[in-house]
């Protein structure tokens, strides 16, 4: 089986992001080199003998199923066998995921942590507006162009996953941040709109190393990453009474299902404040 077909079939076909397609080409690929059978002849009692020498957590167990899962279906699709032996596997049951959330009072004190009167402050202080303001992904932030922002409209352009585009409005408070970091930060370089100081494009693992230093900055304690603050984002918006349709656009969830979760966010929130000054507590 030619792995660059399959890699070729999850990224064109599947419409997968780069990240999810890395991931199930290296969870297929540990598995065929661990039990050295080829794709045609695999059957279930391969795949669970798998999963019992190879203890996983349950998610991480359901991650790779799905990878398998696409697999072997890209196999049936290719006729390089007639079934798929995943059918015969059950996925582990998982509890709804429930992300870690700041409060809008941490979420400002990690904002006023930036030392703005740096180039890397003014830089660092918009990217965390956008985060928080747009509820972008941290792929998407760092994929921000210059030419994707309309000013006057009040909107930024959003390649999400599957580079599909998404229109989200975006605050004065962000515009702003963005506006300081172009005329008095950014270096020369491109259209990309996050630059290092060497004016090539922002990484990813750039910004998460700047997050959690941040973080600490401002005494916030709590597990956090960039998906923290699109997590907060939302949160917040449904708290305040927005449109669960409307938070599923913005964030570009395509099912509603996933946006969801944050009336589950906010109903913890509320039962906890209940219980905690509860007379009966």
């Amino acid at each position: 089986m030619d792995s660059d077909r399959f890699r070729y079939y999850l990224q064109f076909e599947r419409r997968m992001s780069p990240n999810t397609v890395a991931s199930y080409c290296s969870d297929v690929d540990g598995f065929l080199d661990y039990c050295g059978l080829s794709p045609e002849v695999v059957r279930a009692d391969d795949i669970l003998e798998f999963l019992q020498a190879k203890p996983m957590s349950e998610r991480s167990q359901a991650r790779f199923l799905s990878a398998l899962r696409a697999f072997f279906k890209f196999c049936v699709l290719e006729h390089v066998r007639e079934d798929n032996p995943c059918d015969r596997v059950l996925s582990p049951k998982l509890g709804r995921y429930i992300p870690s959330v700041l409060s809008i009072e941490e979420v400002l004190a990690i904002i006023n942590s930036v030392d703005t009167t740096t180039p890397k402050g003014k830089r660092d202080r918009a990217i965390l507006e956008v985060l928080y303001g747009c509820g972008l992904r941290v792929s998407e932030a760092a994929g921000l162009h210059i030419s994707d922002i309309f000013r006057e409209e009040g909107f930024i352009r959003v390649k999400g996953k599957g580079d599909k585009q998404r229109l989200v409005p975006i605050g004065e408070p962000a515009l702003e941040a963005i506006d300081t970091y172009l005329l008095e930060a950014r270096p020369r370089g491109g259209d990309n709109l996050f630059l290092n100081k060497n004016g090539r494009p922002l990484s990813r693992v750039s910004i998460f190393t700047m997050v959690k230093e941040q973080a600490l900055a401002a005494d916030i304690r709590k597990e956090i990453s960039p998906h923290t603050f699109r997590h907060s984002f939302a949160t917040h918006l449904v708290e305040g009474g927005a449109d669960l349709r409307v938070v599923q656009e913005m964030l570009g969830h395509e099912s509603i299902l996933t946006t969801e979760i944050y009336t589950h966010i906010d109903r913890a929130t509320w039962q906890q404040s209940v219980l905690s000054h509860h007379p009966r507590k």
